[in-house]
C-alpha cells in the first residue's frame, strides 16, 4: 500500500480564475445576454444570468437556446456574446479590487501563475495584455478544451502546462462552477465570492476579498489540510 501523500508545504502555483475573480466581467456578460434573448423575443432572469456564472461558454449557449429561446446554435451564441462584451472590456478592465496587486506579489515571489479561465481567447487577450508581460506562464481559455468547468480539464490542463501536480496547486476562484471544477483536478481552492454564494468545503478557503491577501497567504493555502476558514494576510511579513 502507497504511504499518503503529505501536501506541500507552500503551494508550487497558483491557478488563476478570470470573470468575476481578477475582473468584474459578470455585469457586461449579464447585460448580453439580456440584450441578446430580448431581440430573439425571449425573457432573461437574474436567475437565469446567475446560474450560468462560471460555466463554460458553449453550455451557457446551449442554455440561452434552451432558457432564452435564442434561436442560433451554441457556437453562434457565444459569438454573438463576445462581440459584445469584447468591446466592453477593452474599453476598460474593471479589475477586483486587489487583483493587479497580488498578482504582482506573487510574481515577485517567483512563484508561476496561470490563467484558467472558461472565456475564449479573444476576450482573456485583453485582459492578459494590460498585465505587465510574463505574469502569467500559462494561460488556459475556454476554447482549449472540450469540458469546460465545473469538469476539471481546465485545471488539469493549467497544472500540465506548468510541469506540475495540480495538489501542489492554488487554484483562485468565485463561483461554485469554477470552484468544483479546480476541486475535481486536485487543486486547494481560495474562494473570493462575489455575485454568487460558494458553500464550503474541505478543500476550500475563503476570503472576502483580494485585497485582504499577500502572497505569503495565498501560497499556504495550498498547504492547508482543512480549508474551510477566513485566511488574511500576515501583515508581520513583507
Amino acid at each position: 500500500m502507497s504511504e499518503p501523500r503529505t501536501p506541500a508545504r507552500t503551494a508550487a502555483a497558483v491557478l488563476w480564475d478570470m470573470d468575476g475573480t481578477l475582473v468584474d466581467t459578470e455585469p457586461a456578460w449579464i447585460a448580453a445576454e439580456h440584450a441578446l434573448v430580448t431581440e430573439h423575443g425571449g425573457t432573461w432572469t437574474h436567475e437565469h444570468a446567475m446560474a450560468l456564472v462560471g460555466a463554460d461558454l458553449l453550455d451557457a449557449g446551449a442554455y440561452l437556446r434552451e432558457h432564452g429561446g435564442v434561436d442560433l446554435t451554441p457556437h453562434e451564441i457565444v459569438e454573438e456574446l463576445l462581440d459584445r462584451v469584447v468591446d466592453v472590456v477593452v474599453a476598460d478592465i474593471p479589475w477586483r479590487p486587489g487583483a493587479q496587486e497580488l498578482l504582482a506579489a506573487v510574481r515577485d515571489a517567483g512563484v508561476p501563475c496561470a490563467l484558467v479561465t472558461m472565456s475564449w481567447e479573444r476576450f482573456a487577450a485583453p485582459v492578459v495584455a494590460a498585465l505587465p508581460p510574463g505574469t502569467f506562464d500559462v494561460v488556459v481559455t475556454g476554447d482549449n478544451v472540450e469540458r469546460g468547468k465545473p469538469h476539471p480539464d481546465p485545471y488539469l490542463l493549467g497544472a500540465e502546462r506548468l510541469g506540475l501536480d495540480p495538489r501542489d496547486c492554488v487554484a483562485v476562484e468565485d463561483s461554485p462552477t469554477g470552484t468544483r471544477s479546480a476541486e475535481a483536478a486536485g487543486c486547494r481552492v481560495l474562494v473570493v465570492p462575489h455575485h454568487v454564494d460558494v458553500p464550503p468545503g474541505p478543500a476550500r478557503t475563503f476570503a472576502t476579498s483580494l485585497a485582504d491577501l499577500d502572497a505569503a497567504a495565498l501560497l499556504r493555502v495550498g498547504a492547508q489540510p482543512v480549508a474551510a476558514q477566513p485566511v488574511t494576510a500576515d501583515r508581520t511579513s513583507r
